[in-house]
């Protein structure tokens, strides 16, 4: 069997060959991993939506807003909504920009991975608190909705939000953060593939 020789191919197969790990410990560490992003998601309900939320807490990977919305009339009914969201469901691109930052295997590799990190945190929680809205304002049903008191406009503006925070964040930003904290090596990279 022929070594590989190409540089593009050898980087390929080592972020192969660390990405089961990357996302086992993503997996299974997700509890601890992700206890930042239900922070940051708490502290952005309060910032903007305290009459909606009165507290966030976490069972493993699930974040669970307590909501002070009441399933019917509010003045007949008891109890209060809650509102489930899996944080897994935000942060799947961890394991991939931690399997291509140790494949690059960069000097400062642990820098990198915990500035990635760090950045990647806020734009899940976004994603979070999207998901946490929109079920509140657009899928708890009419008589749940209208207790959130938002305008149609405002009901777009979460319904576009969560869109962003599902479908584009969690899958372009960790590519685009790796791209920016290993400019060099790709540069690197690029030369040595590049035809003599």
């Amino acid at each position: 069997m022929t070594p590989v020789r190409s540089p593009l191919a050898r980087f390929v197969l080592a972020t192969l060959a660390w990405l089961p790990l990357a996302f086992a410990v993503w997996y299974f560490g997700a509890p601890l991993l992700l206890w930042p992003v239900k922070l940051l998601a708490q502290a952005a309900m309060a910032a903007g939506f305290g009459d909606l939320v009165r507290g966030v807490e976490q069972s493993g990977a699930v974040a669970t807003f307590v909501t002070a919305l009441r399933p019917g009339d509010t003045a007949a009914a008891r109890g209060a909504i809650t509102v489930d969201v899996n944080l897994l469901l935000y942060s799947f691109g961890l394991p991939m920009f931690a399997a291509l930052t140790l494949a690059a295997h960069e000097r400062g590799w642990w820098r990198r991975l915990a500035i990635g990190y760090a950045v990647l945190l806020p734009l899940s929680a976004f994603g979070v608190v999207a998901d946490a809205l929109k079920n509140m304002a657009i899928t708890a049903g009419p008589l749940v909705a209208s207790q959130t008191g938002f305008a149609p406009w405002q009901r777009e503006v979460i319904a576009f939000a969560y869109q962003f925070g599902a479908l584009i964040l969690p899958t372009v930003a960790p590519a685009a953060v790796w791209v920016l904290l290993h400019r060099d090596f790709l540069e690197r990279l690029r030369s040595r593939s590049a035809p003599n």
